[in-house]
């Protein structure tokens, strides 16, 4: 008790001496803390400890040493990836890209690591894993075990998002701006615009959450492609795969999104938060440069009516104004507009000083293409692609679309590629007994898709179809888009950007040609690299489909023995004059011991 009463001068020094010692010791753990969360140096570490891991299996050197092994089809397995590598993106690697530069959101973007930096492994399944809940019931329900991610359930479950029950992730069918469901909020949009009755039938949604909007648009026969880039939410697209919608990982940052020109009757912004009118209204642009003239641009949420918003609100309408967009609507928090059908009232003097671009841009180039700060001439589509004018749905699918005389013979070659598929996917279902039509098969990528003739013949399926149209080929993905299908412009020299496991069913014709120069036998990159890719987004018991010269099949099976593949090689349907063999093969659903 003494003690406490000495003047500070004769307190026991030893005493002083720890505590400025723990002082110490907490201060520089609360700055380490601080550090570590809030600046690139923690996000550099992050980074660094999980490249490391990943490739670990990666010296090149061995890589290649596998890789010729494996085509020789010796008795070499390709490994399996550690366990925290379950929904390992190459591209969108958030730990590896978060030490790139935060301006437009470039670290958001797509960025591929090297080839022989990538690491040739096998990505499994979560310990708990089960086969996904079939279609249509997974538009309400998935396995929680297949995707344990409880921080949007956590987050947004107050807004009708998704919440958990027992061993199911439940989704009510909510949004932030619709926490009553997606059903009521499109019978709200439907007052002013024509969602029913085929106008409209391909429609984009840029940040979708887990896609309800999406999912609930498909009973009005409309296709939505749901994107939004890999981020804090972590797995809202993985969400929306696994319930059977259109979805993959993408940003609006500094590049044009892989999408042709004219594209979407619909494009849809609830709560995306994307700043339209930044940067010159670059992103206003580039919504303009996919909507289909006469299409419809609906935006719910900031900064439409919203708080502490007026200037940003009042620039949006500015812009949207500068562009001659027709005004629909202003209910609430949502904002309807109508592109023009032509280029009426464009150029014209604006603030953001938007002007035409050059008639030699081509508008259709979308493949790390950076993002333009002009308006592209509508001219370049002809008038029947525009909405009310280009035909309903179903019938837009089986008429030859103008764009698709972007190929040479363009019109012939269309309607002998649509009797071609007729006849080849009856082959499939009828005689080589595919899965093609049953429960079991709901997402479906064509890895070449060309006029989109496969997902054509399949139309009558409960399935959606990915038409990938490979970068370097014909650009054929517009004609694809104006029948009223749906894909995305793609290099399969690298990683798609998609979740592991998104796919039940792939199917390539060609497949050598995805990783050949055009018109040369020379390797742009590596066959097993891009079978080891397909195995990474196909789900466990999923089926793969490959077409090519028995020469090349004879590969395909050397690979697939490689990586757990059961494949069976068949010959071509009848009445077939190519020289080609098929492969069919289901990924076995193995996990780690």
């Amino acid at each position: 008790m003494g003690h406490v009463n000495l003047p500070a001068s004769k307190r026991n020094g030893r005493q002083w001496r720890l505590l400025d010692i723990v002082s110490a010791a907490i201060f520089g753990l609360v700055f380490l803390f601080f550090l570590l969360v809030f600046t690139r140096l923690g996000d550099s570490l992050a980074a660094s400890g999980r490249q490391t891991l990943l490739l670990s299996n990666a010296d090149p050197r061995q890589r290649q040493r596998i890789i010729e092994l494996v085509e020789a089809g010796q008795k070499q397995a390709i490994e399996a990836c550690p366990a925290d590598a379950v929904d390992h993106m190459p591209c969108e690697d958030p730990r590896r890209n978060s030490q790139l530069s935060r301006e437009m959101n470039y670290y958001r973007e797509r960025h591929c690591p090297p080839p022989d930096e990538t690491p040739l492994c096998l990505i499994p399944p979560p310990d708990e894993y089960k086969i996904p809940v079939q279609w249509p019931e997974s538009l309400h329900k998935i396995w929680h075990s297949n995707m344990p991610h409880n921080k949007i359930a956590d987050r947004k479950g107050h807004q009708g998002w998704m919440k958990q029950e027992g061993p199911y992730f439940i989704f009510p069918g909510g949004g932030t701006m619709f926490p009553d469901g997606a059903v009521q909020y499109i019978e709200k949009l439907g007052q002013y615009i024509p969602i029913k009755g085929g106008t409209l039938r391909t429609a984009l949604d840029m940040g979708c959450g887990v896609a309800s909007f999406g999912g609930y648009m498909l009973a009005e026969d409309i296709l939505t492609v749901s994107f939004a880039p890999r981020d804090s939410h972590k797995a809202q697209i993985q969400f929306a795969l696994e319930r059977g919608v259109p979805a993959f990982v993408a940003m609006l940052g500094t590049q044009k999104l892989p999408f042709p020109a004219f594209s979407f009757d619909l494009v849809h912004c609830s709560r995306c938060l994307i700043p339209f009118t930044a940067y010159n209204a670059t992103y206003f642009i580039e919504v303009d440069r996919l909507l289909r003239p006469g299409g419809f641009l609906v935006i719910s949420g900031p900064p439409v009516q919203w708080p502490k918003q007026d200037k940003e609100w009042s620039d949006l309408q500015s812009v949207a104004r500068a562009l001659c967009y027709e005004l629909i609507a202003v209910d609430g928090n949502t904002v309807i507009w109508k592109k023009p059908a032509r280029d009426s009232c464009f150029p014209n003097q604006n603030e953001f000083g938007i002007g035409l671009c050059s008639e030699s841009d081509d508008p259709n180039r979308a493949w790390y293409v950076k993002l333009n700060r002009c308006v592209s001439w509508m001219s370049s589509a002809k008038e029947e692609l525009s909405v009310g004018t280009i035909p309903k749905w179903p019938d837009r699918l089986a008429k030859t679309p103008a764009r698709a005389g972007f190929v040479k013979n363009g019109l012939d070659v269309f309607e002998a590629d649509s009797r071609r598929w007729e006849r080849r996917v009856s082959y499939y279902k009828k005689s080589l007994k595919l899965k093609l039509g049953t429960p079991a098969v709901r997402n479906v990528m064509d890895m070449n898709g060309f006029f989109g003739g496969f997902a054509a013949a399949i139309k009558s399926d409960p399935v959606w179809v990915m038409n990938v149209v490979p970068s370097h080929k014909a650009p054929t993905l517009a004609a694809i888009y104006d029948r009223g299908l749906i894909g995305v412009y793609h290099d399969w020299c690298e990683p798609f950007s998609t979740y592991p496991r998104s796919y039940d069913f792939i199917h390539v014709s060609g497949i050598e040609s995805l990783v050949i120069y055009p018109g040369s036998d020379k390797n742009r990159c590596n066959l097993v690299d891009l079978i080891v890719e397909v195995d990474r987004i196909l789900r466990p018991e999923g089926t793969v489909v490959i077409r090519d010269h028995p020469e090349v099949i004879e590969r395909v099976i050397r690979i697939a023995r490689a990586i757990r593949w059961t494949a069976t090689i068949h010959e071509k349907e009848p009445g077939s004059q190519a020289r080609e063999n098929i492969l069919v093969a289901t990924k076995s659903f193995w996990k780690l011991p």
